[in-house]
């Protein structure tokens, strides 16, 4: 539960925006789209890409696929997903990190999903046939895009439509930032019996995510997600860690000096939460980065989030 007890102090908190010593707050957010938008038109120039390839049939379901620049029968795969506190951003935006990647055999995959303000959530007889084809015999309800539970819904369906499409894939590493985290995060903790495939999940780092919602419900991002407490207890990763089973990946938590004490003690109870669980998890804190760079440096060779992801070839 969060210590902050002032409803403005939360807001503040949970505004990335305002905790940039590089940049105010008017500016950050302009200049992190800037750079993630070139960054990813250089990786699409420079790499062999699929773009935009559907697994399913909502209009966000699409992936981005940037392949290694020497293929082999088999590769390890870093699945990217996009941050925007569930509302703005794209994979339109996400490939900035490939280049490094590709260049050492691994395939960079980024994930689309149907943002907010889209979602809400209605008794199933009211909902359009293609909102029920979301719904998992788990939910009572159906789900139209946008909503907290079908984001996460969709970023589980993308990996087994990876692991379906792309028998090769030899082993997936999740990478998330942000909310992109948080959604990271729920993979970890996904029953996958009733998707009757269990991908190889190997690792995930996890950078500068926001694993426990609820702090969140009376601020200024939940005036468009609308989430319920109900929802958000259910799609908190902190409230569903399960203990680590023998093939249980590795985690890696990674914060910014300049993110949010917030964002900060969220990283913090979240990596302590999985290590109490028997993960096999590290914290990294990155000394002079705010929310924003400590992502875009994902497309410098000596960055050292950069390094831990070109490991992964030899995993």
């Amino acid at each position: 539960r969060s210590p902050v007890a002032s409803p403005q102090a939360l807001e503040d908190q949970y505004s990335p925006s305002r905790w940039s010593p590089r940049l105010d707050r008017d500016t950050i957010i302009d200049a992190h789209l800037a750079v993630t938008a070139a960054g990813t038109e250089r990786a699409r120039a420079s790499a062999q890409t699929l773009l935009h390839v559907p697994y399913g049939n909502g209009d966000g379901e699409k992936l981005d696929i940037y392949f290694p620049t020497d293929p082999s029968e088999t590769f390890p795969v870093l699945v990217y997903i996009h941050g925007g506190y569930w509302q703005c951003l794209s994979k339109d935006d996400s490939g900035f990190a490939a280049p490094p990647l590709v260049s050492q055999g691994v395939a960079v995959v980024a994930v689309g999903y149907d943002t907010a303000p889209k979602g809400r959530c209605c008794p199933q007889r009211l909902q359009l046939p293609a909102c029920r084809a979301q719904c998992p015999p788990t939910l009572p309800f159906a789900l139209c895009p946008g909503h907290m539970d079908a984001m996460v819904l969709q970023v589980r369906r993308s990996l087994v439509f990876l692991v379906e499409r792309y028998p090769g894939i030899r082993g997936i590493y999740l990478c998330g930032h942000s909310a992109g985290a948080h959604l990271a995060a729920m993979v970890l903790s996904t029953d996958w019996t009733e998707f009757q495939v269990v991908p190889d999940i190997k690792g995930a780092v996890l950078v500068s995510g926001v694993y426990d919602l609820e702090p969140i419900l009376h601020t200024y991002v939940n005036d468009v997600l609308n989430m319920s407490r109900e929802v958000a207890q259910r799609n908190s990763p902190m409230r569903h860690i399960s203990p680590a089973v023998p093939a249980a990946c590795e985690v890696l938590v990674a914060v910014a000096q300049h993110d949010s004490p917030e964002f900060r003690r969220q990283s913090q109870e979240y990596s302590q939460a999985l290590r109490a669980a028997g993960w096999s998890v590290s914290l990294l804190d990155l000394a002079g980065v705010d929310h924003f760079d400590v992502i875009e440096k994902l497309s410098e060779d000596s960055y050292v989030l950069t390094q831990v992801g070109r490991r992964i070839r030899w995993a």
